[in-house]
Formats: C-alpha cells, structure tokens, sequence
C-alpha cells in the first residue's frame, strides 16, 4: 500500500484564546480529491496553510508524501491562494504572473520556453487570450484563471487549492472542476480544495473533509456530505434552513 499523500496527526493551532484547529487527523491517498467544506471561521485556510507549511502548528504533524512539508521540493505543489495579496496597480502582464509559477519570482525577461508553458497552461485554463493583457485590466473571473494556470504550470503532483472558483460564474465554476479531474486524470495528481460548492463536491470530489474547528468527518462525499451533517454544521442545507419545519432532525 502506497503511504498517503497528505497526512495529518491531531495538527492544532491557536490565536490567543481561539482554536482555529483542534486535534485533526486524516490521511488523504496519492490521487486522491479532497473537498473541505466547512463554515467560515471553521480552520479551513489555516489548515491548507499548516499544510503548506506557511502556518506553524501548536501541536501535531504533517506530511506530504511522507516528508515534512520543508522536505518536500515546491516544484511538486501548485497553490493557488484565497487571498491575493498581489496589488493590481503593479505593471505586470497576465503571462508574467503565470511565469512566476517557474521562476518564484518576477521575470526580468520571459524566455521562448517560458512564454510556450504558460501559454500552454493558460490555453488549459481558457484564458490564453488575455495573456498579454495588464493584471489591471483583469476580471475577477479571469485573475482566478490565471492563477490556476500559475499554480498549473509546473505540472504538479499536489495541488493546493484556497475557493479557486471564487468570482467565477457558475459556468466558469463548472469548467474548473471539469479541468482539474481532467488534470487529475492525466498526471495521477492530489487535490486539495476548499469550496462552498456542497454539489459540486458531491458529483467530483473522492473524498470530503467536514470542519468545524475540528474534523466532523473525513471520508467518501455519500458518507460525510450528508443532508443531516451538512444541517448540523451549517445550520441550513440549501434553502432549507433549521427553523424550517421541514427540515431533518439533526
């Protein structure tokens, strides 16, 4: 049996008094897509962080592939951030953000091959035509694109993925988990991914991780995604919310 891909043991994080983690443990295996639901405020970008290795546990372990996140070399993980810290007034082209995808830093000179890979991986990511276009000048849709082909271009095994559908529409959104299975697919990646999209976990995750603080449950969509969970963590399933008098009982 091949080790997991992603592992955690009982990881914990703390802010002053509030407990961002508690105790949460799960093993995804190689291949495996991973949908992490929750709440806002449940821990959920902190434990991509803690994952990352961008965030220090106060307890607990985490491995990648078998190794501390340090160990394991950034050419194997794609990430694309919930947060842009990117200022938009910055004078860059689309194409130069992708490549900072391969160069890990703002290109003086964007190379024959560079400028092939990034237009590959912005043609896979269906926005190739705004490659040469200021980041200004780009639609909220378009910025999450073209940070999915940054985090793409390097072809990596684990992919790392803080509501990359954000601003996109709900045909966008489709697109993109039609994409990353395809990707999937094709390199034997893991994905890792946080989404609001309770169906669209259900119809292309493999597995889902239910937070709230801690781990509510880790473990194929038909088990975890349950109306009932959902209604107990959430407060609501849908447009079915807990005063309803048609809702299930928790």
């Amino acid at each position: 049996m091949s080790m997991p891909a992603v592992e955690t043991d009982r990881v914990s994080v703390r802010f002053g008094d509030f407990h961002a983690l508690r105790d949460v443990s799960f093993a995804a295996p190689e291949g495996a897509f991973v949908a992490i639901i929750g709440p806002n405020g449940a821990g959920k970008s902190t434990l991509l962080n803690v994952i990352l290795g961008l965030q220090r546990a106060d307890s607990g372990s985490v491995r990648l592939f078998g190794r501390h996140p340090e160990e394991t070399g950034a050419q194997s993980i794609g990430y694309v951030p919930q947060l842009k810290t990117l200022d938009r007034r910055f004078p860059a082209r689309a194409l130069e953000l992708v490549v900072t995808g391969i160069t890990r830093r703002w290109p003086w000179r964007v190379s024959k091959e560079q400028r092939e890979r990034a237009l590959a991986a912005m043609e896979r990511t269906g926005v190739a035509r705004v490659a040469d276009r200021p980041i200004s000048a780009l639609s909220g849709g378009e910025l999450q694109r073209v940070y999915l082909a940054r985090c793409l271009v390097r072809e990596p095994s684990l992919l790392v993925l803080d509501e990359p559908g954000a601003g996109m529409d709900v045909a966008g959104e489709a697109d993109m988990y039609h994409l990353l299975v395809d990707y999937q697919r094709v390199h034997q990646s893991t994905v890792l991914m946080i989404t609001h999209d309770w169906e669209g976990a259900r119809t292309h995750a493999s597995h889902v991780l239910l937070m709230q603080q801690g781990l509510v449950g880790f473990g194929p969509p038909q088990e975890v995604a349950q109306e009932e969970r959902l209604l107990k963590v959430f407060g609501y399933v849908g447009h079915r919310a807990a005063s309803h008098g048609g809702a299930p009982r928790a």
